[in-house]
């Protein structure tokens, strides 16, 4: 970004900055007037997965005007730090300035980290010097995320400091040994072992999907899009026979199913595998 760029950019900032400290004062919006930070957080959590949504389907305007909603929302959290005299956005902007240029000194000073392995491994180290307080070392992995995001997370953390398997086959090898003690599980219909084991089965298939390489949050969702297309096309297709959902047993489903299955040039699941 060359000077002219970052200034009309600081000029935008300032004018949204502006905007939401209007809204929030007296004689403004009587909606952002009562707005809190509790009462911002689904919304804050909604607009970053819309964030994400927009950025999958490559839409620049919808992904531009996300990004849009989503700094509003901070802006807005600092608006009402600033007005209980908490802290202000300048001070956001400040501090996350400062842990960019402090947590990057391949770049602005004089460490040498050749690739993208060195630079997160850096980064935990020096992280871990910032937060000394801390008593462990996952200390710091948040309670909030969705869970596949959460467990993705831990284990890219416990990576970076050498604690992960060598090879793809041996998470293989992990997730069997899961889907073993899943399946001893219900055969013993043991409720919260059941749940136990299913959990484990899931966090090494995750695992598995960092180890090559995948987002799990992002292919599960993709295989979940994949579902909901093939059922509306199956849904499609009953109406076409002047048939509902729900009338008709499994086996004409199935039936439908594989049919819909030659036309894709993704092979999915049958509707018997948990109808994934």
């Amino acid at each position: 970004m060359n000077s002219k760029d970052s200034e009309r950019a600081s000029d935008h900032f300032a004018q949204l900055c502006d905007i939401v400290a209007q809204l929030r004062a007296p004689g403004g919006c009587p909606w952002d007037r009562e707005q809190t930070h509790e009462s911002l957080l689904p919304a804050l959590i909604e607009e970053a997965y819309e964030v994400a949504e927009a950025a999958r389907a490559k839409n620049d305007a919808h992904f531009c005007e996300e990004l849009g909603d989503l700094l509003l929302l901070v802006v807005m959290h600092a608006e009402i730090a600033r007005e209980a005299g908490r802290f202000n956005i300048e001070q956001v902007l400040r501090e996350v300035s400062e842990k960019l240029v402090r947590r990057h000194p391949h770049v602005f000073g004089a460490s040498d980290a050749r690739d993208a392995g060195a630079v997160l491994k850096q980064w935990e180290a020096i992280k871990r010097e910032e937060k000394k307080a801390d008593s462990h070392y996952l200390a710091s992995l948040p309670k909030a995320l969705p869970a596949l995001m959460r467990a993705h997370k831990a284990q890219s953390k416990a990576a970076r400091v050498n604690f992960d398997w060598t090879e793809a086959r041996e998470v293989i090898a992990k997730v069997e040994e899961e889907v073993r003690e899943m399946k001893d599980a219900i055969e013993v219909q043991d409720g919260e072992m059941i749940a136990d084991e299913i959990g484990d089965v899931l966090f090494a298939v995750v695992n598995l999907a960092r180890k090559c390489k995948i987002d799990a949050e992002s292919a599960l969702q993709k295989a979940t899009d994949k579902f909901v297309e093939r059922f509306n096309r199956l849904e499609d297709e009953l109406r076409r026979q002047d048939k509902r959902l729900g009338d008709v047993d499994l086996e004409e489903m199935d039936a439908i199913w594989d049919a819909i299955k030659k036309t894709s040039n993704v092979q999915c699941p049958t509707p018997n595998a948990q109808r994934l």
